[in-house]
Order: C-alpha cells, then sequence, then structure tokens
C-alpha cells in the first residue's frame, strides 16, 4: 500500500499556520511573494511548506522560518523551470513516477478530510467526557532511583542500603541520572510515562522499600525506592488532547479504508499472476 498517511501530518491541520495572520484591509488575501522567470510564488505556498515542517523548526521565529521557506521555494521553481526545459515529463519512467505522486495526493486529501469533518473540538470534548471526565487518573507511584553503569556496583549500593545507608546520599554520590543531584528524586508517576522494566520493578514496591536485585534497562542498572502510591488526578482535556486526537483520527483512517474497500470490487491473484486454486471443502 503506496498511503503516505500519518497522523502527525494531520495534526498539523488542526493547528493555525504561523503565518495564518489577519492581513491588513488594504493586503491581498494571498499576496505573491516572489517570482521566478515570471512565475508566482503566493504567500499560500509558503503557509504549505509550513506545515509540512518537522516541529522542532516550527519552534523557530517566525522570519527566520519565512526567509528559509521563500528560498526553499524559489529553488523548487528554479528546478522545476530546469527540468520542463528538458521536457523530463515526457519521459515514460518519469510520468509514471508523477503519477503515482498525484494519486498518493488525492489519496491523502480525501482521507486527511475525513478526518478533519469527524475530529472535530465537540468529538474531541465527547471523547474526553466518556473516557476521563469525573473518573479517577491512573495508578501512580513516587519514587526515587540511583542509576549505574554495572550490575555489580547496582548490587554493592543494595548491600549498603539493606546495611541503613541513607538512599538519597547513595544517589547523590553514585548516580549518572541528573536526579542524582537531588537525592535520585522522580516525583510522582504514572506506569506507562517509563520504560516497561523500570515501571514494573518501581509498582512492585511498597512504600519505603526498595529493590532487592538490581533492575536493568536500556540506561543502564537501578536501585528504585518506593516512597508513595496513589490514585492520580483527572487528567485535564489540555493534557490528553493531542492523544484523543491521535486516537480519533487513526479511528477514521481506519473506518474510511474499510468503507471503502467494501464499495469495490477486489480480485487477487498469485505471485506468478495466475488465478488461485479454491481451497478444497472441509470434510
Amino acid at each position: 500500500m503506496r498511503l503516505r498517511y500519518t497522523l502527525s501530518a494531520l495534526a498539523l491541520a488542526f493547528a493555525p499556520s504561523a503565518f495564518a495572520q489577519t492581513p491588513a484591509p488594504a493586503a491581498p488575501a494571498d499576496p505573491v511573494v516572489a517570482t521566478v522567470n515570471g512565475q508566482k510564488i503566493h504567500m499560500s505556498d509558503i503557509q504549505t511548506a509550513a506545515q509540512q515542517l518537522p516541529q522542532q523548526y516550527q519552534q523557530l521565529p517566525q522570519d527566520q522560518i519565512y526567509n528559509m521557506l521563500l528560498n526553499q521555494e524559489i529553488d523548487r521553481k528554479a528546478l522545476l523551470i530546469a527540468a520542463k526545459k528538458e521536457n523530463l515529463q515526457s519521459n515514460p519512467q518519469v510520468a509514471a513516477i508523477m503519477a503515482a505522486a498525484a494519486d498518493d495526493k488525492l489519496e491523502n486529501a480525501y482521507l486527511q478530510q475525513q478526518v478533519i469533518a469527524q475530529v472535530t473540538p465537540a468529538a474531541i470534548q465527547a471523547e474526553y467526557n466518556k473516557d476521563y471526565a469525573g473518573k479517577p487518573g491512573p495508578a501512580q507511584v513516587e519514587a526515587r532511583h540511583i542509576l549505574v553503569p554495572t550490575q555489580a556496583q547496582a548490587q554493592d549500593i543494595i548491600s549498603q542500603l539493606d546495611k541503613g545507608a541513607d538512599f538519597a546520599k547513595l544517589a547523590q554520590k553514585y548516580s549518572q541520572d541528573p536526579s542524582g543531584k537531588t537525592g535520585g528524586e522522580l516525583g510522582w508517576f504514572s506506569q506507562n510515562e517509563m520504560v516497561k522494566p523500570f515501571a514494573d520493578a518501581a509498582f512492585a514496591l511498597q512504600p519505603g522499600k526498595h529493590t532487592e536485585t538490581p533492575v536493568q534497562t536500556q540506561f543502564g542498572w537501578h536501585v528504585i525506592l518506593l516512597e508513595g502510591k496513589r490514585q492520580g488526578p483527572t487528567p485535564a482535556l489540555a493534557d490528553v488532547q493531542d492523544q484523543i486526537q491521535q486516537q480519533l483520527a487513526d479511528g477514521v483512517f481506519k473506518a474510511t479504508l474499510k468503507a471503502v474497500t467494501a464499495k469495490v470490487k477486489v480480485q487477487t491473484f498469485n505471485p506468478d499472476g495466475s488465478t488461485p486454486t479454491p481451497a478444497a471443502p472441509s470434510k
């Protein structure tokens, strides 16, 4: 399947563009911001390019983004002029690639249209009311930890704790995690906020107890001290809005594929192009 659909790309459709500001009364709705051999580049072209930027680039100052995108669009126009001058679009291989790209754009436009129509603020609010509002949040624990590079060192720290050593002081002395400066404090967290081996070990402890054996993750070896357990507070809509939006968009995506596939006739063949042999009826 050639679908280029991504939830993160669709999420951008809900975010106001950094350039979608109210124009001055005398300004045209979609001004020309540059020309290349007389071919116009409009502000809408810059807005479209801005929506395709990775998130980290969208944090840059607007004037810096604008200049970068304008130069990018100028380069694209110049490349397109050069390609057309050589009549490259008439090359059969290039024409096939262009047709496939046009199909991809149309497919994604249809999907995005469905998502925008159905994943509305009202739908997000309704999903929040159903799954979150008035319900307790996830279970949480409060913990400290000490991160060291070897199992042997972690085991030695556990031995010191068993003899009455102070956990916070050991964290300040040995831990390679930034939290070591504050005695290994991690605060309150839910199970899905930590890597699985760490979360499993922390949630299995009782308050005041530390892990009896070192816990290994991709970061190294941990010794964990549990300080408390509680039922977490109900998350605010703003805290889970992006998650709900992605879940709804994913649901629309799947439902749309199922609906459109049900309306067409599909016939499949073997890898060599031959018709599959019907399966023998079971006895």
